[in-house]
Order: C-alpha cells, then sequence, then structure tokens
C-alpha cells in the first residue's frame, strides 16, 4: 500500500522518466533548494501517538539513495515498535534528520531565503510554516519560523516570524501552511484556517 508513497520523486518533464529520489519520508511537503550549497531540502511532517513529546518533525538535506526511517524508525534508528514486521535492514541505514522542529508542529513549507529583502537576521537560511499540533498538550507550531544557516548548514536556534495565530483559549485564529518568496522579497504565507495570504515585508 505505501510503494512509491512517502518519498520525493524526481521526474524529468521531457522524457517522463521519473525514479525515487529518497525514501522513508513521512510527509515530506516542503522542498527548496539551499543556494550556496546546491543540496535539496525538505521539511518533514513525522508521525503521531507516540506522546506528546514524540516525534520532532524536522527539515534535512536529502541525499540521492537516501532513507530516512519511515515507517520503521524516527530521527534516525529510533526503531518504531508498533510496525509489523519490523525491518532492521532498513533501520540500520536510516539517516538522521539535520535539524528537529519540535513535535507535533506539522511543519509543512519551506522556503529559502535567496532573494528576500528582510533585514538581515534573514539573510541566509529557511523559513519554515508549522501548521501547528491537534492532539499535543501544550499546543505546538501555529507559526512561521525561520532557521539561520551557516555555509550551508543550519547554526542557531530558530526565529520566531509570524505567530499569535493561538487565541487566549487554545482557539486557532490562523495556521500557516506554504511559504514562499514574492519577486519584491516578501514572505508570503498560506493560512488555510484564516483563508488569506499574508505578506511579510521590511519597514
Amino acid at each position: 500500500a505505501e510503494a512509491g508513497r512517502a518519498a520525493i520523486w524526481e521526474v524529468d518533464v521531457a522524457t517522463r522518466a521519473h525514479r525515487i529520489f529518497a525514501s522513508g519520508l513521512r510527509n515530506p511537503n516542503g522542498l527548496a533548494w539551499e543556494p550556496r550549497t546546491g543540496a535539496l531540502w525538505t521539511a518533514v511532517n513525522e508521525r503521531d501517538e507516540l506522546g506528546s513529546d514524540l516525534v520532532p518533525d524536522y527539515m534535512t538535506s536529502v541525499r540521492d539513495g537516501g532513507f530516512y526511517g519511515w515507517p520503521y524508525s524516527y530521527f534516525g534508528q529510533h526503531a518504531d515498535t508498533r510496525v509489523d514486521p519490523p525491518r532492521p535492514d532498513l533501520v540500520a541505514t536510516a539517516i538522521v534528520p539535520d535539524y528537529a522542529l519540535g513535535p507535533h508542529t506539522a511543519s509543512l513549507g519551506l522556503a529559502s531565503s535567496a532573494g528576500a529583502a528582510l533585514p538581515p537576521p534573514f539573510a541566509n537560511g529557511m523559513f519554515v510554516g508549522q501548521h501547528g499540533s491537534w492532539n499535543r498538550t501544550p499546543k505546538s507550531g501555529y507559526k512561521v519560523i525561520f532557521v539561520p544557516f551557516v555555509d550551508g548548514r543550519p547554526s542557531g536556534p530558530p526565529i520566531d516570524v509570524l505567530t499569535g495565530f493561538l487565541d487566549a483559549d487554545g482557539n486557532a485564529r490562523g495556521r500557516p501552511a506554504g511559504v514562499a518568496i514574492d519577486r519584491k522579497g516578501a514572505l508570503l504565507v498560506a493560512d488555510d484556517v484564516g483563508n488569506c495570504i499574508w505578506r511579510v515585508s521590511a519597514r
């Protein structure tokens, strides 16, 4: 049932040739190229029902032919004992992701800051749209963050970019999803509860 799923595919538009580029990625929603290294990065929405603090969603560079664990393990070689039959041979090859984004943040969108006309702290890195948890206590996500990069790699804690989507009672007034940089260098954020697109720009 999972054949061809939980993966990133490479497709040649001209010839229609296609292949799995990387596998074992439960829900790789956002894709972005890191401009300094040319590496492909993805934001992955990980599995549920292992408690409020497991499993962390993550962003990672994507290796050609790499296997990232799903469904047999998470965050590298932490075996998910619920999966039957297990595949210890595959678990042994699972790649540890580059950067944890917190448990159940539902990190969906990913965009490189290349081309952004925003203040210096946002010059090099990735924007991540975090749709927010549905069954975690306390709730997590419900914001847009920026992960700074140095020399093509994440460096330091994330920076909040757009917040305030939860009211005082914990109800969602908005849920960020896709993120993109527009032609004038502002950050666009799709909000599928507020049913709008937010635009974040420098003064």
